[in-house]
C-alpha cells in the first residue's frame, strides 16, 4: 500500500513539476497603474489579457512560444522576453514606467537587460545621428554596435536570448539606415518651395501655409493614437511657450483618419493643445503629407518666412538642437 502511495505521490509530484516547465508565470505589482488589465502580444497572433485580482496584482500562468514580446498597460509599452519555465515577478510605477521597472524570479536577467537596453535607446540622441553625413553616421552606427553588442556578451545571460537579441538588433540597424537614406532624400528639399496645403482649423474655417507667409512655421504632423507624437507634446508647449512672442507659428496636422475626426476634437481640447490645430483632409494619403514623403510620425517641418523649406526634418520639440536652430534663426 505504501508503495502505491509513494508511486501517486511520484506522478503528481513529476505532474507538476512538468507544469512548471511547460508554462510561464507572470505576475506584476503595478503603482499608479493606467489600467485594470494588462495585455501581452507577440508573434503568432498571441494575445493574453491578465486582469487585476483581489490582491491588486496581475497574474496568470499561460504557455508560450519563446522570443520577445509586448506588454501594454493601457497607456505605454515595456518590450518583454518570455519562454516557459520562467517565473517572473514584475514590479513598477505607471508613471516613471520604463525607468521603474524591476524584474525578480526566473527570467529577471534577460528582462532587466531589455529594460535597461530601453532606457539607453531613449536616451540616445538619435536626432544627431539622422541629421550627421554619410561619413559620421557609418562613424556612430558601427560605436553604437560595438557597444550593444559588448555589452550583450558580457551580461552573462541565456544563450537563446543572445542569440534572438543580436538578430533583432542587425534588423533594427538595417531598419536605421534605410530610415537615415530616406532621410537624406528628404533633406535635398531644403531650400526649395514648400509644398502647400489648406485645411481644416480646429477654431473654425480653414487655414493655408500661404497665409503664414511673412512667419517661420513649424510644422508638426501627427495623430492622437501615436505614442512617440504624444510623448513630444508638452515638450512643444515649453517650446511654444518660449517663443510665443518671436516671428514664428507653430502648426500641428494631424492625420487622423476621418472616423476620428471627433476624437482629434475632443483630444485637442482636453490637451489644451496650444498654436494652430489643422486636420488633414486625407490622412496619410494628404498630398502635403505625399510631397514630403512622410512615413513615420511624428514628423517635424520648418518653413521660413518665404515659403521655402528650411528642413524638411526638423528637430523634435525634445531635442536640445530644435533650441539652437530657433535661437539662431529667431534673433
Amino acid at each position: 500500500m505504501k508503495k502505491i502511495i509513494l508511486l501517486v505521490l511520484v506522478v503528481v509530484f513529476s505532474s507538476f513539476t512538468f507544469l512548471g516547465k511547460d508554462e510561464v508565470v507572470f505576475t506584476a505589482k503595478i503603482e499608479n497603474r493606467n489600467s485594470d488589465s494588462l495585455v501581452i502580444r507577440g508573434g503568432n497572433n498571441f494575445s493574453k489579457t491578465i486582469s487585476l485580482n483581489k490582491k491588486g496584482e496581475f497574474k496568470s500562468t499561460f504557455k508560450i512560444e519563446e522570443g520577445f514580446y509586448q506588454m501594454f498597460d493601457g497607456k505605454e509599452y515595456a518590450q518583454l522576453y518570455l519562454k516557459n519555465g520562467f517565473e517572473l515577478v514584475l514590479t513598477m510605477d505607471a508613471a516613471e514606467f520604463d525607468e521603474s521597472i524591476v524584474f525578480k524570479g526566473k527570467g529577471a536577467k534577460e528582462n532587466n537587460f531589455l529594460v535597461k537596453s530601453a532606457v539607453d535607446s531613449q536616451s540616445y540622441d538619435y536626432d544627431t545621428l539622422l541629421a550627421s553625413d554619410e561619413e559620421v553616421f557609418e562613424k556612430l552606427m558601427a560605436e553604437r554596435k560595438k557597444n550593444v553588442i559588448n555589452a550583450i556578451d558580457n551580461a552573462n545571460l541565456d544563450a537563446v536570448f543572445v542569440s534572438k537579441y543580436k538578430e533583432d538588433f542587425e534588423n533594427g540597424m538595417k531598419g536605421l539606415t534605410e530610415y537615415y537614406k530616406k532621410g537624406l532624400e528628404v533633406r535635398k528639399m531644403n531650400g526649395a518651395k514648400a509644398p502647400g496645403f489648406d485645411y481644416e482649423n480646429y477654431k473654425g474655417g480653414k487655414t493655408s501655409l500661404e497665409s503664414l507667409k511673412g512667419k517661420y512655421v513649424y510644422i508638426d504632423v501627427w495623430a492622437t493614437w501615436c505614442g512617440p507624437c504624444r510623448a513630444e507634446i508638452p515638450h512643444l508647449k515649453k517650446v511654444e511657450e518660449a517663443y510665443h512672442d518671436k516671428n514664428i507659428e507653430f502648426v500641428s496636422i494631424s492625420i487622423d483618419r476621418a472616423k476620428d475626426h471627433d476624437k482629434w476634437k475632443q483630444f485637442v481640447a482636453d490637451k489644451e493643445l496650444g498654436g494652430i490645430q489643422l486636420f488633414a483632409d486625407n490622412d496619410w494619403n494628404s498630398q502635403f503629407v505625399k510631397d514630403f514623403q512622410i512615413n513615420g510620425i511624428p514628423r517635424f517641418i520648418l518653413v521660413g518666412p518665404n515659403g521655402e523649406i528650411v528642413n524638411a526634418d526638423a528637430p523634435r520639440p525634445s531635442s536640445p538642437s530644435l533650441i539652437e536652430l530657433f535661437d539662431n534663426i529667431l534673433k
